[in-house]
């Protein structure tokens, strides 16, 4: 149990009868109003600003029986304390200095992870790792500011300052800065949110065959006739206490059939939104859909099916089943020629299953794993929430429009305003500059104690 604010000494001293040290473990009596002992536990009594909130703050560790802990609580209220809100802990702490606002969110972030990733995620965020990033970039932002208004200060001199190349040179430089922070944080952020991943594919390649087969439930209808799927269907799996939402759709082709169309429009809107796309296709027909994909999405193309061609027993391997050398060909030169995203068609983005007889699913499983960044192939992802991401992206687009300014030399002295623009992006994140708003709704969300 803790206590937080300035009555923490006084109500140690009438719960313990005792003055309590500094930073001690004191084994003692809880006592009552009476002066009799509710529990015998550990009191620890932490003086202000050393402590979590920032205030004096008193712990007890007492035992774990309800009846016991709500005589203490009763105690403890009874001396003049009152029940904490959720996450009033965590924000004292933040409105006192003691963590900023990335790190407080962290906090919440740990104790919700659902995997070992996240977790350590988490804990970068919450040690720091996060806040010191952005401050890193905030200098970078501050000091290309000052030579910009300087250079506008002395405008009238012979040397232009605008034109030297070194000041594009670091305004390129804080771009690749944002482009490295938003690849982290979208890690942390499937990390903490999952990942939406859309199956895509001509009809009759068993998208909702393979929906089936991730999910272990029959959430789809699977039948031979073609456009048996006209709606969009979501199931949410857990691979390895990661959740990634699975989106079946409506086979992609022609029809003049309304329902079915209406089915395959709102297939390429659930594409639009994800974070993923699984491109199937039959490996008898090897007939590619025709996709409009946003070129910001990844996507891997999987071939199923290939017990058709390489027969029940098709060699299989720690990377999958084996593809015929000819079909690969075949297929990589289409996939090129279909789709941006597969211009530079790398081979652990072609992945050969048979969904009937589930060779190669366990192969389909890791790479969604990997594509969460569960296996931390990004190193030093740190979590991050939407907002966070928001943030980011409007401080890039700010500062992406300065770069632009000075190349053009068009208005350069508005280039200065829209590094500022983007610095005010970056404080939201780390909570240097909030809405009250925004305040309670983050930590209205923490658990009662936090």
């Amino acid at each position: 149990m803790r206590v937080s604010g300035p009555l923490a000494v006084q109500i140690a001293a009438s719960l313990t009868g005792q003055s309590l040290d500094t930073r001690h473990a004191h084994y003692l009596s809880f006592l009552d109003k009476q002066q009799q002992a509710l529990d015998v536990g550990i009191a620890l009594l932490f003086k202000a600003p050393n402590s979590y909130t920032g205030e004096d703050v008193l712990e007890l560790q007492g035992h774990g029986g309800s009846v016991v802990l709500d005589m203490l609580l009763s105690r403890v209220l009874e001396c003049g304390a009152r029940m904490a809100r959720p996450g009033e802990f965590t924000e004292r702490a933040f409105l006192n200095d003691k963590l900023d606002l990335a790190q407080a969110e962290a906090v919440s972030d740990l104790i919700e992870s659902s995997s070992t990733s996240a977790a350590r995620a988490a804990v970068r965020s919450m040690s720091g790792e996060f806040s010191r990033t952005i401050a890193d970039v905030q200098s970078e932002l501050t000091a290309l500011r000052a030579w910009l208004e300087a250079a506008l200060d002395f405008s009238e001199e012979e040397i232009d300052f605008l034109a030297d190349p070194l000041l594009k040179s670091r305004a390129e430089s804080i771009v690749q800065q944002f482009d490295d922070l938003l690849a982290r944080a979208q890690q942390g952020q499937r990390l903490r949110e999952g990942l939406t991943v859309v199956i895509a594919g001509v009809t009759n390649v068993g998208k909702s065959s393979l929906l089936n087969a991730l999910s272990g439930e029959d959430s789809a209808i699977v039948t031979d006739i073609e456009g048996t799927t006209r709606d969009v269907l979501h199931e949410q799996i857990t691979l390895d206490g990661v959740p990634v939402h699975i989106v079946d759709t409506a086979g992609l082709r022609e029809t003049q059939d309304v329902v079915e169309q209406e089915g395959i429009n709102r297939a390429r809107r659930a594409m639009d939104s994800a974070d993923h796309v699984l491109v199937l296709v039959d490996a008898e027909r090897l007939t590619l859909p025709d996709l409009s994909l946003p070129i910001s999405l990844s996507a891997t193309l999987v071939v199923n099916k290939l017990d058709l061609v390489n027969g029940d027993s098709a060699p299989e391997s720690d990377d999958g089943i084996a593809l015929p050398a000819e079909l690969q060909i075949k297929l990589i030169d289409d996939a090129q020629s279909c789709l941006p995203q597969f211009n530079q068609l790398k081979k652990e983005n072609v992945i050969g299953v048979s969904v009937k007889t589930g060779q190669g699913m366990s192969q389909l499983r890791q790479h969604l794993l990997s594509l969460v960044g569960h296996d931390a192939q990004l190193e030093g992802a740190f979590i991050a929430r939407r907002r966070h991401l928001d943030a980011l992206n409007n401080a890039k687009l700010f500062s992406m429009a300065a770069l632009e300014r000075l190349h053009s030399s068009e208005m350069p002295e508005l280039a200065a305003e829209e590094l500022r623009q983007a610095q005010l992006a970056l404080d939201s994140v780390t909570g240097r500059f909030d809405s009250e708003d925004l305040l309670g709704e983050i930590f209205g969300s923490f658990c009662i104690g936090k």
